[in-house]
């Protein structure tokens, strides 16, 4: 016999998906949520009677584009691109913007519905959106993504602003990029101003924008450790991808003491069974192409084609590279290897199986909505600067995003009488969801029906 949680989940998603068919990134984020917070909604009739999840989900608008750009040989190209607003309730429309082949509707709606909690959790005020394009920029030349930029802002840029919409950098867009996106923007708007964040430092971008996100999972994983009176010193941690969240979260915990066991990349795994050297490192990011070449031997490291990161031994488990990355072999993987402790780095990189199955072995697990958040935190801290022309020192930052990490930690475990565990530890995931969503919930209540 069903509980009345499944009840109450079954009944709300057998609607809902028949609005989001064949959307299943976006059909899991939002099933993951109301299994979480129905209960709290149900039990408060004024979020009852405003159907605040039912909003919540729903996102403000959905902006689809065409953009139309030239290739070098001279070639008219078409690609797909979108902005997904999913709420402004708490501040500004404020998420990524991602350009890969597989980018889709349902990708990009998952995003931001899960960038609304994690916004809220940050305490600043931020909404929640994300967008991007069905274009692959690698093998592109420096010409031909500066082209593509242009095209796609002219489509983008009459629907986003400083204080309307203020789009970053994600997959496929780094600092180069939404410096080329910030420059067009301006030009259309005719002002100058912080309508992008994560741009170069010369046109008024933040130090530590692309440390923070990596730097902020440390620093989260570090409080986690804490709470279960243990530390991050001489453990052994396994990382995956090796893109900015996982090279910066790679030599913060060098610097924090642990020993980095792994980095990967499509091709298979680099292990270096005794801890990472920063050189190690810095040849895995330079490793060209998919990342299969051979590791000098004097760096220490093996490559494993084909294979994932995660039965390797690792007391932590970051996921930094995409959705669904850790599927139920994996988690097997982790459990019996003996990992004690999983935060996310990427965005709901684990299955649904393999979420219960690290939950029922007892591993403590960090969703991306609290664990990755620096990254949107240091683009608030971006956004304060822009709007007040200053200029902050990377230290002030850096220690800013502790802080905020800190923060949303302790709004977590301040969680825990309505999250309760067997164990009695911090169930972090359900608490990520039933705080963010108290936070957009009043929020929505306070401000009416519209």
């Amino acid at each position: 016999m069903k509980d009345r949680t499944e009840t109450l989940v079954d009944t709300f998603m057998s609607g809902f998906a028949d609005r989001h068919a064949h959307e299943p990134e976006f059909l899991q984020a939002v099933q993951e949520v109301a299994q979480d917070v129905l209960t709290i909604e149900k039990a408060n009739s004024e979020y009852a009677q405003a159907r605040v999840l039912e909003r919540l989900a729903e996102a403000d608008r959905i902006i689809g584009f065409r953009v139309t750009w030239r290739d070098d040989a001279g070639a008219v190209q078409i690609n797909k691109g979108w902005r997904v607003q999913q709420t402004n309730l708490l501040g500004p429309y404020k998420g990524g913007l991602r350009w890969a082949a597989s980018v889709t509707p349902s990708v990009l709606k998952f995003l931001a519905f899960e960038q609304a909690f994690k916004n809220a959790l940050t305490g600043l005020p931020l909404g929640a959106a994300k967008g991007g394009a069905d274009f692959d920029p690698r093998g592109r030349s420096d010409a031909e993504v500066e082209r593509f930029a242009m095209a796609f802002m002219a489509e983008l840029a009459a629907h986003i602003g400083p204080e309307r919409d203020v789009p970053a950098g994600d997959i496929g867009v780094g600092a180069r990029e939404v410096g080329y996106l910030t420059r067009a923007w301006m030009q259309h708007a005719r002002r100058w101003g912080g309508a992008l964040t994560g741009k170069p430092l010369s046109l008024g971008g933040s130090p530590m924008r692309a440390q923070a996100t990596g730097y902020g999972l440390m620093y989260f994983t570090q409080a986690m450790l804490a709470e279960q009176s243990d530390g991050i010193e001489g453990k052994r941690v396994a990382i995956s991808g090796r893109g900015n969240v996982a090279q910066h979260a790679a030599r913060k915990a060098m610097q924090m003491g642990a020993k980095v066991i792994t980095l990967s990349g499509r091709a298979g795994t680099w292990v270096a069974e005794d801890g990472m050297r920063t050189e190690a490192v810095d040849w895995v990011l330079d490793a060209p192409g998919d990342g299969s070449a051979t590791p000098p031997a004097a760096l220490g490291l093996r490559f494993l084609a084909g294979q994932r990161p995660w039965g390797q031994g690792p007391d932590i488990a970051l996921p930094c590279a995409t959705q669904n990355e850790v599927g139920l072999a994996d988690a097997r993987a982790l459990v019996d290897s003996g990992c004690r402790y999983l935060a996310e780095g990427a965005n709901m990189p684990l299955s649904a199986d393999a979420e219960a199955h690290l939950a029922g072995a007892g591993v403590i697990q960090a969703p991306g909505k609290a664990s990755n958040a620096g990254g949107v935190a240091m683009s608030g801290l971006e956004m304060q600067q822009n709007a007040g022309f200053a200029r902050w020192s990377p230290e002030e930052l850096d220690r800013q995003l502790c802080a905020i990490m800190c923060d949303i930690h302790a709004r977590l475990k301040a969680e825990r009488t309505n999250c309760p565990t067997p164990s009695g530890a911090v169930d972090y995931r359900r608490a990520a969801n039933v705080a963010g969503y108290r936070t957009l919930a009043r929020a929505m209540v306070a401000g009416g029906v519209i």
